[in-house]
């Protein structure tokens, strides 16, 4: 379950706190930005859209959606057959994610953190079922978008639900942000899976990072993180939101991303 002592020291850290700690540590994890109906709001949400893509889904996408894990039925509590390992572009796509995006508390905090101006360039609803939810292996946002100014980037992950050490919460790399980009690789059956390699990830120490359901943890996008398998038998539904300054851009991504789908929040 959630580490009380995390989420204790976050709310008690003061503005200043709360960007000295991202500067330095090149995450923060912050509590309360979202209330719990809009978090119920977006998992059915979630869920809803989750259904339909699966129907719709064809066989060449199943590689780059599709986690395999089985998850409870509906109604019977038997496995399904395929679970979706995220989804794309909620806040473009879906309303209530739209919404998220635009909530002022969590916008304030973007723009405390990064600068005043921003838009949401890519976004991710990401599910990992009870005992199921593959891992996914260190990497860096920044390796993956490439913005033009590296700094003015953040991912705010907000925690649909509860995520702690049992159901598969982020882990970080205190500091990693400071040494900048460092190559990616991915498998061959996987060519969307860039990662660290390992033996060099293995050098760093990973932190884990619970947050409380309508919580955010944000990160710089130089930052080394992971995440692990949902051991529990709770979900772990999170959505990420990549916010670039206005003026900023992703001008080297590694893979191909619609730029028609960036979203002003501010001016």
């Amino acid at each position: 379950m959630l580490q009380a002592n995390e989420i204790e020291t976050a709310e008690t850290r003061s503005g200043e706190e709360i960007l000295a700690r991202y500067r330095a540590a090149g995450h923060v994890t912050v509590p309360d930005v979202f209330p719990p109906e809009m978090m119920r709001t977006a998992i059915a949400d979630a869920m809803a859209w989750s259904d339909d893509f699966l129907a719709a889904m064809t066989p060449e996408k199943r590689a780059w959606y599709v986690d395999g894990a089985a998850a409870p039925g509906p109604a019977s509590g038997a496995a399904q057959a395929a679970v979706l390992r995220k989804l794309d572009n909620p806040h473009v796509h879906r309303p209530a994610f739209g919404a998220l995006a635009a909530h002022p508390p969590l916008v304030a905090q973007v723009e405390a953190l990064i600068g005043r101006g921003v838009s949401v360039y890519f976004s991710q609803i990401f599910f990992k079922p009870p005992h199921g939810g593959g891992p996914k292996p260190v990497h860096q946002d920044n390796f993956y978008f490439g913005p033009a100014d590296p700094d003015g980037m953040v991912t705010a992950w907000v925690a649909l639900e509860d995520a702690d050490l049992e159901n598969g919460c982020l882990h970080y790399a205190e500091g990693s942000h400071l040494a900048g980009v460092v190559p990616h690789e991915a498998p061959a059956e996987r060519p969307f899976d860039l990662q660290i390699p390992a033996e060099l990830a293995a050098r760093r120490a990973m932190t884990p990072a619970p947050v409380p359901a309508g919580g955010v943890s944000f990160h710089h996008g130089g930052t080394w993180h992971q995440s692990a398998d949902n051991a529990s038998n709770r979900w772990r539904r999170a959505c990420a939101l990549h916010y670039v300054r206005n003026g900023n851009a992703f001008e080297t991504p590694a893979l191909p991303y619609d730029h028609s789908l960036v979203v002003k929040i501010t001016g």
